[in-house]
């Protein structure tokens, strides 16, 4: 069904609505508070009328001030929690017999309020997306108030459903795709700087170019991720070697290898719903389908959270031995590292390769996690650490990150789900043998 007609469709559905019931009761009565109508809402109207009803909410929601989202969020922990009566009768039915019928009606009873006021929130025309907006303000409540985390809570739970795989349809993103949507495109790429019109057709236009994106069908012309391709001969060792304005172009056909050099998330609001890690799978075995001469499938990726964890490392009484040369050495300014003659320049890279290794394989939060949330993300998905690549990205976001190291992790589609069940069981981080040489013999 076309969507543009989908919209006009719910939208007559929802004027529909306000006919019926009303709705200059809702809008123009300055004295029907949020909280009546949210309470209204839930109260079982029709269809029709409940779309009016959940816009009138989401209308009223917008021209809300940050005090006021506040005070709507803490309304909805406040007065739209799980039905309290309703609880303790369903937890005692259960301890009296706690058979299957028991077990549901406490199950329906726990559930906020909150949730079914959401769901029918989302009836109304361009819902999803104020939900998802909804959701970003909350991000702002919480860092105030932290006991809002409960309402988020509920956000993951029904955005997790209704972001399904299932439900998502990926897209090449070309140069002749709509304005609006390369716009976009521009706007959302997160790791390496779209500088205008000129470099995003760099990106898109050349045979040995990729684009695709995840978009929701009530989310249109939205990306909520994409991932940026280059198709090459070999793997590379750094972000310029693939952003060079004045390269070669390779004849699709020729290229051998798929490199994953940018993934971005679009939607703040869904902060925390994985889609990352069907996006890359599902460009794979598409790009595999299109080019069958395709046989490696690697990421160029950032190394975020280096730099920090060096500044830690190189301390006295850090966790990795290290002398005192080093130490200074690990301690110059990354920048300053660029100018230095070949000899130094040579040992701080294999100091600085030796260090990622340390990082990547062995370093751990508090809790046991590896420390690099992108290692985190492709680890996760099965990916496998590949190479570091010193010197790999020496802009001043590289530097000021990663001392400019960006590193490869390769996806085997024969060892994904044994990648996987290693990281996620184990937490093992699995590397190429070339990776774990570079690490130094064990402290202590």
């Amino acid at each position: 069904m076309d969507m543009a007609f989908l919209g006009e469709l719910l939208t007559s559905v929802a004027d529909r609505g306000r006919a019926l019931i009303g709705f200059e009761r809702f809008i123009g009565n300055r004295a029907r508070p949020i909280d009546r109508l949210c309470e209204d809402l839930l109260s079982g109207r029709g269809e029709a009328s409940g779309m009016a009803l959940a816009q009138a909410v989401l209308d009223a929601w917008e021209q809300l001030d940050k005090p006021g989202r506040l005070a709507f969020f803490n309304l909805l922990k406040e007065r739209f929690g799980p039905d309290q009566a309703g609880l303790d009768a369903a937890i005692e039915a259960y301890r009296e017999n706690p058979n299957a019928a028991a077990i549901s009606a406490l199950h329906l009873a726990a559930e906020p309020r909150r949730q079914e006021l959401l769901r029918r929130l989302n009836l109304a025309p361009e819902g999803t997306h104020v939900l998802v907006r909804m959701r970003e303000a909350l991000f702002e409540a919480i860092a105030a108030e932290p006991e809002l985390k409960a309402i988020d809570d509920d956000f993951r739970h029904l955005f997790g459903s209704w972001f399904n795989r299932g439900f998502l349809v990926l897209r090449r993103i070309d140069w002749r795709s709509p304005a609006n949507v390369l716009e976009k495109i521009i706007r959302y790429e997160a790791v390496h700087e779209i500088q205008g019109w000129d470099d995003l057709r760099r990106r898109l236009e050349p045979a040995d170019r990729r684009c695709f994106a995840f978009f929701h069908p009530q989310l249109v012309d939205e990306p909520l991720i994409f991932v940026e391709v280059a198709l090459t001969t070999e793997i590379p060792r750094s972000i310029g070697e693939l952003l060079e304005p004045e390269r070669t172009v390779l004849p699709a056909q020729e290229a051998t290898t798929a490199v994953f050099y940018s993934i971005s998330n679009c939607q703040e609001g869904l902060r925390g719903i994985s889609f990352g890690n069907f996006l890359i799978k599902q460009v794979a075995e598409d790009l595999k389908r299109e080019l069958p001469g395709l046989d490696t499938f690697v990421t160029l990726s950032p190394v975020p959270g280096l730099a920090r964890w060096l500044s830690a490392a190189v301390a006295e009484g850090g966790e990795v031995a290290l002398t005192n040369e080093e130490r200074s050495e690990l301690a110059r300014p990354a920048v300053e590292a660029i100018s230095l003659d070949d000899p130094a320049k040579a040992r701080r890279d294999k100091l600085l390769g030796q260090m990622t290794a340390e990082y990547m394989l062995r370093a751990r939060t508090t809790s046991g996690r590896v420390i690099d949330p992108v290692a985190r993300f492709h680890l996760g998905n099965g990916a496998r650490l590949e190479r570091i690549n010193v010197g790999g990205n020496l802009s001043a976001r590289g530097l000021r990150e990663s001392h400019g190291v960006m590193v490869n992790y390769r996806y085997d589609l024969d060892d994904i789900e044994t990648n996987h069940e290693a990281f996620a069981t184990r937490n093992t981080v699995v590397a190429s043998s070339s990776v774990r040489k570079l690490l130094r013999p064990a402290a202590g």
